[in-house]
């Protein structure tokens, strides 16, 4: 397994996927400023003022950066948790459908591969959605062109699909291909995927508190600044590098936070959706792709 990881090194020096673009500026400010008070001290200023490293305790700072992160990391791991859910029922749908539903005219096994499709259609649906992009041609494969224009103008177009799925299993029902029991557990289905899609919406849409986010920003802010003065009479010339070096650690883990909170976006921190999607298109595409043999061999069990 070892031999799989990338070297430790290779990850820590790693600038793709990192924070770093994003705090760099926030990090050379702090340094610069440093380097001024150094300057200041240098020429004989009276800018040595230890006491104020009393303005902001570094508990106090540090229990606010530690319940940020958490916080996001909360909502970035329910985001995981919603998607391998979603993962799940549609595998379990999928199966319910392909080998529960009766197929009484030619017809039917088209129909039937049909709504299949439209179960990673839903997360595909949904994935654009999260990151409130319009339909695109990504899912136009995975329907009809009528259903493919109606989705267009829909606002929750996974909410829509949904609709043309328990339409299908509801028509089924009606012409007797499946009894009420199996259509209670595809529904029960059904309905755990529309709470995933709830559910993650509801991450979507309940954003860490402005005056929270604010409130942090400017105590990591006052307190970056103000370490020059409390550093420069030990430090002398050192004390930009330093500044910047604490400056790092502590804008860093801010950052981090910044970047899971949201996860279902594009960038490198961000739950590989579009990989999900696609090992759920691959999971329907082989089970439309078995045989009538062995269809039957598994409806006969």
């Amino acid at each position: 397994m070892s031999g799989d990881r990338p070297p430790w090194f290779k990850i820590a020096l790693q600038v793709r996927g990192s924070v770093i673009p994003s705090i760099l500026p926030r990090v050379l400010l702090c340094g610069g400023f440093g380097v001024f008070i150094s300057l200041l001290h240098f020429l004989k200023l009276p800018v040595s003022l230890p006491i104020l490293s009393s303005i902001v305790p570094s508990i106090v700072l540090g229990l606010l950066l530690v319940f940020r992160t958490n916080t996001a990391y909360e909502r970035f791991w329910d985001g995981r948790k919603f998607w391998g859910t979603l993962v799940n029922n549609v595998r379990n749908l999928a199966r319910q459908i392909w080998v529960a539903i009766e197929e009484k005219d030619p017809q039917d096994i088209e129909l039937k591969k049909s709504a299949l499709r439209l179960l990673p259609a839903f997360a595909v649906a949904m994935k654009l959605h999260l990151r409130q992009e319009s339909v695109n041609p990504e899912l136009e494969p995975l329907m009809s062109p009528a259903q493919y224009q109606k989705l267009k103008s829909m606002n929750n177009p996974p909410l829509e699909i949904a609709f043309w799925i328990e339409d299908y299993m509801h028509e089924q029902y009606e012409r007797n291909c499946l009894d009420v029991y199996q259509l209670t557990g595809m529904n029960e289905l059904l309905n755990s995927m529309i709470d995933v899609l709830g559910g993650c919406e509801r991450i979507l849409k309940t954003p860490i508190p402005l005056a929270y986010a604010i409130h942090l920003k400017q105590l990591l802010l006052l307190y970056c600044l103000a370490l020059p003065f409390q550093m420069v009479k030990d430090l002398g010339w050192g004390t930009g590098p330093v500044v910047a070096l604490i400056s790092f650690t502590l804008f860093g883990i801010e950052e981090i936070g910044i970047e899971i909170e949201n996860p279902f976006g594009l960038d490198a921190n961000d739950l590989p959706l579009d990989n999900i999607c696609a090992a759920m298109q691959r999971n329907i595409d082989d089970l439309i792709s078995l045989s009538p043999s062995v269809h039957e061999h598994v409806k006969d069990k």
